[in-house]
């Protein structure tokens, strides 16, 4: 049945189930890493420690989507750049100074106390990304003035360092997001037809999943918050406020990609 044939009931259904799949296979990194975060058992594998073997997965994970083509090189570049500003904060988080998680097993793979393999986490946010941007042909309209995107994408990275010593300005920083994207709409195509969407409610959405998916790695043990320590608990829930930030960062990083930047429209 092609797709124009569709009854209208059917349409959504099967507009749905494609845009579940082409979502599935835009987390193809993020997806296949966390797996291994339950395959691998705590205690390593071959008498190699659990982080350098997670750390030596994502670097396999990431080699083989270079080299299927599934990542280009320029993409390869600013997944790269995701994971110095992801490495950079998880140093300064776990420092002994500040605190805000740890990584309690040993590695040989740690350097100042992080294992590599976290800046991976980092980068799977910009991979999926990337590949929904391809996936889902995604274009945007009404962009604001990529130097505007580009302060407030600062400004939220910097605020996660200096909430710790000036107050935490989270809020007004998603405030001025809200302005800047208020009239931003992200266009999709799951599969024949366009659709689309708030790109605020894109980042929304966003943060949730990956708030997910650090319930899932602190219960697993991978890294663990102060309150953690002594039983699992779920990562409260302002994580989540935090991570769609940080997706609004990340998403400015992608969106300056050439032929990324040739689908995003930037009103006069």
């Amino acid at each position: 049945m092609r797709p124009r044939a569709l009854r209208p009931v059917a349409r959504p259904l099967v507009e749905f189930l494609y845009f579940g799949i082409k979502e599935a296979r835009a987390c193809l990194f993020a997806g296949l890493f966390f797996l291994s975060v339950f395959v691998v058992p705590r205690a390593g594998l071959f008498g190699i420690a659990r982080y350098d073997v997670l750390f030596a997965i994502a670097l396999l994970i990431q080699g083989w989507m270079l080299y299927a083509r599934l990542e280009t090189w320029d993409e390869v570049k600013a997944i790269g750049l995701f994971h110095v500003v992801g490495f950079a904060l998880e140093v300064f988080k776990t420092s002994s100074g500040i605190a805000s998680w740890s990584y309690p097993d040993a590695g040989v793979t740690k350097l100042f106390g992080v294992p590599l393999f976290s800046g991976f986490m980092y980068a799977a946010i910009g991979s999926y990304i990337i590949q929904a941007w391809r996936l889902l042909d995604l274009r945007i309209r009404h962009h604001p003035p990529y130097p505007m995107a580009a302060a407030i994408a600062i400004l939220i990275y910097v605020n996660f360092y200096t909430h710790h010593f000036i107050g935490d300005f989270r809020w007004y920083l998603a405030a001025c997001a809200l302005g800047l994207y208020a009239r931003t709409t992200v266009i999709f195509r799951p599969l024949d037809r366009d659709r689309q969407m708030p790109l605020l409610l894109g980042f929304v959405l966003t943060g949730f999943f990956i708030w997910l998916a650090e319930n899932i790695g602190t219960f697993m043990g991978v890294w663990r918050y102060p309150n953690q320590l002594g039983a699992w608990s779920a990562v409260h829930v302002s994580k989540w406020s935090a991570w769609s930030l940080l997706v609004i960062m990340t998403f400015t990083i992608v969106a300056n990609l050439k032929h990324v930047k040739a689908r995003v429209h930037v009103p006069d």
